[in-house]
């Protein structure tokens, strides 16, 4: 990769803001000078990894022009191996550019639901929660649980903050409807079963990105929390949930039993799903909402796990396929992720294609 164009851009964007951070006063104004160095921060985390790929490349480039000069072919290997290591390293850093939304950096909340089914249903969806909490695990991130509603043979909601670097830009297209097929246990006489289960993903809100929250449009409910069949019950009510009247939003925090940290949490959720509401609804009025996130609703599942006949995991938006579906439940779910993250960048540079 050669600098120029948004690379140079980059640069200059960069320079733009150290010269603004040197200047007399700058730290007059806290609020605003540590939103400038969050924003350069950004951006050299975004820019330096690019620009010693380049320089490692043009050395690679240089030590292959002269092995051909000297007709030297015991240099071959070892170009090959640091060549391969380059393109592997490019891979991983072009998705951060496939991640370069506002938001898309931050940490996130995951929510999953059960659908119609009962107690398959139910399983279906302490199944799916369970694999992303593996898969978050796999990537180092941090996984607090933040409410749960159980019941019979597993959850019928629940909600988890995963905290750590672009964890809502890897999870984003992992919102909406996921299908599952299997011989159920629960079935005495062995059918097949078809089951759903619906993620939703909103990203973690900082202090750089105003929510705007009326007191008014607020009704907050208090209540006892409490786990599995009426046990760890508080005997204060210490659960609370925020209903945001004017778009039906509804959240809700039990982990802590203190009502003061969950108002806390709840609030930072409730912030967190009303930006993403209103950037849903932003995007809609300028026609630039794709068809696979029209609908998360039944019937317009993104991907089916098929237990029986075959194992199969299909992804119905890339097309991508895996067999081993026991790791898939284990986590290992970034062929998935990555494939969408590609297919949506290449569905966003041919929209910007046509509008130009």
């Amino acid at each position: 990769m050669r600098q120029g164009g948004g690379f140079d851009s980059l640069e200059g964007w960069i320079s733009g803001l150290e010269a603004k951070a040197a200047e007399d006063g700058f730290w007059n104004d806290t609020a605003s000078a540590e939103k400038v160095m969050s924003e350069l921060k950004g951006l050299k985390n975004r820019y330096e990894p690019w620009k010693e790929l380049c320089a490692q490349a043009d050395d690679l480039e240089t030590l292959y022009e002269l092995a051909i000069e000297a007709g030297d072919e015991n240099e071959t290997p070892g170009i090959e191996s640091s060549l391969k290591e380059i393109c592997a390293r490019f891979e991983k850093q072009n998705l951060f550019e496939m991640m370069s939304g506002e938001v898309d950096k931050n940490s996130c909340f995951l929510t999953v639901h059960s659908g119609a089914g009962g107690t398959e249903a139910c399983d279906w969806t302490q199944m799916l929660y369970r694999m992303y909490i593996r898969w978050a695990e796999r990537k180092n991130f941090s996984v607090e649980e933040v409410d749960r509603l159980e019941a019979e043979g597993g959850i019928k909601s629940a909600t988890c903050k995963i905290e750590g670097d672009f964890a809502y830009g890897y999870l984003k297209g992992e919102s909406g409807v996921h299908r599952l097929v299997r011989i159920s246990p629960f079935d005495s006489n062995a059918r097949r079963h078809t089951s759903f289960a619906s993620i939703y993903l909103f990203p973690m809100i900082d202090d750089t990105i105003e929510v705007d929250i009326r007191p008014e449009d607020l009704r907050v409910d208090t209540y006892r929390s409490g786990g599995a069949g009426g046990q760890h019950v508080n005997k204060t009510d210490s659960a609370v949930r925020f209903t945001h009247l004017p778009t039906g939003i509804v959240v809700a925090c039990q982990n802590e039993r203190s009502q003061i940290k969950n108002r806390a949490t709840a609030m930072s959720m409730l912030k967190a799903r009303l930006y993403e509401h209103y950037r849903i609804e932003k995007e809609k009025e300028n026609k630039k909402f794709h068809q696979e996130k029209k609908d998360i609703s039944w019937g317009h599942q993104i991907r089916s796990y098929v237990f029986q006949p075959y194992t199969m995991v299909k992804d119905y938006r890339t097309k991508v396929e895996m067999g081993n579906i026991q790791a898939v439940m284990d986590g290992q779910i970034d062929l998935f992720i990555e494939e969408y993250l590609r297919f949506s960048w290449a569905q966003d540079s041919r929209a910007e294609r046509v509008q130009h």
